[in-house]
């Protein structure tokens, strides 16, 4: 049983031409019925619902596709097949609840950018010492 891409769209929450953006990107297969209208498996919404929650999470589409490919073409993917995905996408997640993380902690304060223009800097990055160590926010990326 398939899904017309209409179906899709409210299922998932996106629009028709984002799936098939999707579509032209490789990211999901449709086939055609005999009044040549798209038709989707079900498994479709779920790659769908991945596509939607990495892009949230800040992943591009090549890193999107790179994991997609691992699914199964030929039949719906099983629950392995999903925490194959879930395996090779966790570490580079946990490294970005790590930046968050810290992110959301030194924003406030020095972020090791070199400024020296606020008055805390004098106290925190003194001579720009971050500076040292390379470009960019020091502090974040090299806590």
């Amino acid at each position: 049983m398939g899904y017309l891409i209409g179906k899709v769209a409210k299922r998932t929450g996106i629009s028709v031409s984002a799936i098939r953006f999707y579509e032209d990107k490789g990211l999901v297969k449709s086939e055609r019925n005999s009044g040549g209208q798209r038709i989707f498996k079900a498994s479709d919404i779920r790659r769908i619902s991945f596509i939607i929650i990495a892009q949230k999470l800040g992943f591009s589409l090549a890193e999107i596709a790179e994991q997609l490919n691992h699914l199964p073409e030929h039949r719906t993917p099983t629950k392995k097949d999903w925490e194959k995905i879930s395996r090779n996408f966790r570490q580079d997640i946990d490294a970005r609840i790590i930046g968050l993380t810290r992110l959301r902690d030194k924003l406030d304060g020095c972020i090791g950018c070199g400024c020296l223009s606020l008055k805390v800097c004098a106290i925190y990055n003194s001579e720009d010492d971050a500076g040292k160590t390379g470009p960019g926010p020091r502090y974040l990326l090299n806590p």
